[in-house]
């Protein structure tokens, strides 16, 4: 029965506890009680990880301008560096929260250019958007900017640093994460 219970624990990628693991054995036949397997679970030195708090990285509410949504979930290009999706997510360590921004060719879907810090301030997608075109010189014009509405992204010295280079600013919908989908996916793995 240990072998099917560190399976079942395995499976669910260190999800499962005793109740889901106990409900998991009933089917195949064991009879158990669900105080056993959390018994069993705690002498194989099983433990369930933890859900990460959810910590809000989109600032919808500013006074910036918004750009309109082009993309509408058409992640498909035909060429590199046709369009760009760039996101922020947060990383929690033992010294505190960290923050990190990326932008992602839609292509290859490869991150051209990312940037870490303590916070979550304009430097830090500016600090990407500067890694992505130290990595990519795409041409002269036609290169769309994709983001979500956060205040990072539409501040004014973000807006200033793609109309330098001279890329297309454009934002998701409000409150809606499947159109920025191939940013938000990339942090699930």
């Amino acid at each position: 029965m240990s072998e099917q219970i560190q399976q079942s624990h395995k499976q669910s990628r260190n999800s499962y506890g005793a109740p889901r693991i106990h409900a998991a054995l009933k089917p195949q036949g064991f009879k158990v009680g669900r105080h056993r397997v959390a018994r069993l679970l705690a002498n194989l030195g099983l433990w369930v990880r933890p859900k990460r708090k959810f910590k809000s990285t989109t600032d919808s509410n500013h006074p910036f301008p918004i750009a309109d949504n082009v993309l509408k979930r058409n992640f498909t290009t035909q060429e590199p560096d046709q369009a760009w999706v760039a996101d922020i997510t947060y990383i929690p360590t033992a010294q505190g929260w960290l923050y990190l921004a990326v932008v992602i060719d839609l292509f290859s879907r490869r991150v051209v250019g990312w940037s870490m810090a303590e916070h979550m301030r304009v430097e830090l997608v500016l600090n990407a958007l500067k890694a992505a075109l130290g990595h990519r010189v795409p041409e002269a014009a036609g290169l769309l900017f994709h983001s979500d509405r956060g205040s990072q992204y539409a501040s004014s010295d973000y807006r200033a640093a793609l109309q330098t280079a001279g890329i297309g600013c454009r934002m998701s919908c409000k409150g809606n994460c499947w159109d920025n989908a191939v940013a938000e996916s990339c942090f699930s793995t």
